[in-house]
């Protein structure tokens, strides 16, 4: 029998750990101010997609340096989305309990991310053309 088993970004336990939190951030955000749709809503959303975006990016890249650049901008996007995060909380936006499925799901996909990375400057099988 052959294997079929296809690897992906889809594969990768931080872009499943952003995912689920992009998820949760476009079902808090619906029900932020209408005022806010261009404002706070949008940017909260499109730094939350960053995060997975720059993951799945990053994973078909062939050097360290190609992958740790687009996993870096992924953690940048998710400290970015860690402020509008407290931001929301502050301006009275989130309910207590989306608070902390939030804050939760954030800090999940922060120490799996973190910790890919590692993986990555730790693997000598990955060509390591600029570190």
């Amino acid at each position: 029998m052959i294997n079929t088993v296809t690897y992906s970004f889809e594969n990768v336990i931080a872009w499943q750990k952003a995912h689920d939190f992009v998820l949760l951030t476009y079902k808090v955000t619906r029900h932020f101010p209408e005022d806010e749709k261009f404002g706070l809503t949008s940017q909260f959303r499109r730094a939350a997609v960053s995060i997975e975006a720059n993951i799945a990016e990053g994973y078909k890249k062939l050097s360290k340096a190609d992958k740790l650049r687009f996993f870096n901008i992924a953690q940048g996007s998710l400290e970015e989305c860690r402020d509008y995060h407290v931001l929301s909380r502050d301006l009275g936006y989130l309910y207590a309990d989306e608070f902390e499925y939030l804050h939760q799901s954030i800090e999940e996909a922060s120490k799996f991310l973190n910790s890919y990375c590692k993986a990555i400057v730790d693997n000598v099988a990955i060509k390591d053309d600029k570190i």
